[in-house]
């Protein structure tokens, strides 16, 4: 059985999906109002559960000239206006033990990120918040291996666990994307989320910046929640060939609204 998680009025792993979604890097404060806006109004019609993500800092970026965002405190204090003005729940992720607390001041789910889920005392730092963890499971590891990154944080005093996929490691600069993963990690006792956006990316594919395949977003999205996930992740962004991160794996607003309709309506068909 999977478990669930409580957050605020709303359970992920419950019976409704469960939307994790927002730009990648936070660039300015008009496109996360305007996003946040966009995004807490197509998952009200749609009764999804949704939770807003962007980061303050990426730092696992393909090249030191890449964009990484506006900083924690910058940041912090912009996805801190949106939780209040929007009353949206907030995800975001840390890269070193010294940003949890910090960054658990604002954030309802701490997000640990695929490159960094084997990371000890990240993973305990993070569940010494108490909040909710989403770890990401690596690019080079199997599903089964998150049964002891999980422990990590289970074993710090925190049950409140989530495990994100964002596809396997297929060669050179790309990604597949295996289904088994989901009921696999299920079975270990988590709500699995499906990072349907960073599935499609093509790592280091462009030189010194990551490629996508943004068509591919929809068919691995409705693929996930037809094999039972409990929710999923996208990016999103108002205009993603101009974003300044992560743009060719990025939807934009119009997408993500057939997107998310057609995942609610196949979440709801498997579940009957």
């Amino acid at each position: 059985m999977v478990n669930s998680v409580k957050l605020n009025d709303f359970v992920i792993g419950g019976d409704k999906l469960t939307i994790l979604a927002g730009p990648c890097a936070i660039e300015s404060k008009e496109i996360l109002f305007k996003t946040a806006e966009h995004l807490k109004n197509i998952t009200t019609e749609l009764g999804i559960n949704f939770i807003f993500k962007s980061s303050y800092d990426k730092a696992n970026r393909s090249s030191i000239d890449s964009y990484r965002g506006l900083g924690m405190e910058r940041g912090l204090a912009l996805l801190a206006e949106v939780k209040k003005e929007f009353n949206l729940p907030i995800v975001t992720d840390i890269h070193n033990p010294d940003e949890a607390m910090v960054a658990a001041e604002v954030a309802d789910i701490i997000q640990i990120p695929a490159f960094l889920c084997r990371q000890t005392d990240l993973l305990v730092a993070a569940a010494k918040t108490n909040k909710i963890i989403n770890i990401k499971k690596g690019q080079f590891l199997a599903p089964q291996q998150m049964k002891s990154i999980a422990k990590k944080v289970i074993e710090s005093g925190n049950n409140k666990v989530t495990i994100t996929d964002r596809g396997v490691t297929f060669g050179y600069n790309n990604l597949v994307s295996d289904m088994r993963a989901i009921p696999i990690i299920q079975e270990m006792g988590y709500p699995v989320i499906f990072d349907a956006t960073h599935s499609v990316q093509l790592p280091g594919g462009c030189g010194e910046s990551s490629g996508g395949e943004r068509k591919f977003v929809p068919i691995l999205a409705k693929s996930a929640v037809a094999a039972g996930v409990n929710g999923l992740f996208f990016e999103v962004h108002p205009e993603p060939d101009s974003a300044l991160c992560d743009g060719p794996n990025m939807v934009d607003f119009k997408q993500s609204k057939e997107i998310f309709k057609i995942c609610n309506e196949i979440f709801h068909l498997v579940r009957s």
